[in-house]
């Protein structure tokens, strides 16, 4: 059967459409991610989120189940339980939708996994605590985790115009300038625009927001070396194993 992935942004789309929160319904968002790919058959958590209707929240076996759809990620059922039971407790640890947990978490989780690309763990709290405050107040945040994961699956895709996980960079005479730094220019900048527009934000809280932003776009940029290295190390294991 041939493999279905969603982006990131597909991801994030479907979380913010389960609130109610675009103006896409579910099915919509997943139909269009099964055309874009198409695959044989729906996989089952699709399958679940349908028959459900209007979920008020997920099992972890579900998110991890969708996050393993996500391109590029390396989602576990046991990292997940780890991440909830002791790494991000304090956000993840206790369900908030009766045994489910809610759409916001499930978006922290997704957040992680990409961060962790690039972050120790004791750093992402502590960005995530600058972002959305107390772990059970969703008025002090600066932004909520689905939009912030909306937002920054968006951007990639917009500066990767080409689609091939790379980010896209341009200035004057290209060839003859550092790419890195090009690079870093073009995602400050777009990073920059997108945060201007919150004018309800103090300048410290649009800082920490673009900054945010930065950081999980170099983890989404990374994610992909990360997942292109695992697959030629996996092939060389194979291609060197002895019976």
């Amino acid at each position: 059967m041939e493999t279905f992935t969603l982006t990131r942004r597909e991801a994030a789309l479907l979380l913010l459409s389960l609130q109610e929160r675009v103006d896409r319904t579910p099915l919509a968002v997943m139909q269009e991610a099964w055309r874009r790919t198409h695959p044989h058959a729906l996989p089952p958590v699709f399958e679940k989120i349908l028959k459900s209707h209007k979920p008020d929240g997920l099992s972890l076996t579900d998110i991890v189940s969708l996050g393993q759809r996500i391109e590029y990620t390396h989602f576990s059922l046991t990292g997940a339980q780890n991440w909830v039971k002791r790494d991000f407790k304090e956000f993840l640890g206790s369900p908030r939708c009766g045994k489910k947990y809610s759409f916001e978490q499930a978006a922290m989780l997704f957040i992680v996994e990409d961060l962790k690309t690039c972050l120790d763990f004791e750093s992402i709290r502590s960005l995530f605590h600058i972002l959305f405050g107390k772990p059970d107040d969703d008025a002090d945040d600066i932004i909520h985790p689905t939009d912030l994961y909306y937002t920054y699956s968006s951007l990639f895709e917009e500066l990767d115009k080409n689609d091939d996980q790379l980010l896209d960079v341009s200035g004057h005479e290209t060839s003859l300038r550092n790419r890195d730094v090009l690079m870093e220019n073009t995602i400050v900048q777009r990073t920059s625009q997108y945060v201007e527009k919150h004018t309800g934000l103090t300048e410290g809280e649009r800082e920490a927001l673009r900054n945010a932003l930065i950081i999980s776009l170099v983890s989404v940029q990374a994610a992909y070396f990360h997942a292109l290295s695992r697959r030629y190390m996996n092939a060389t294991l194979f291609l060197h194993a002895k019976e």
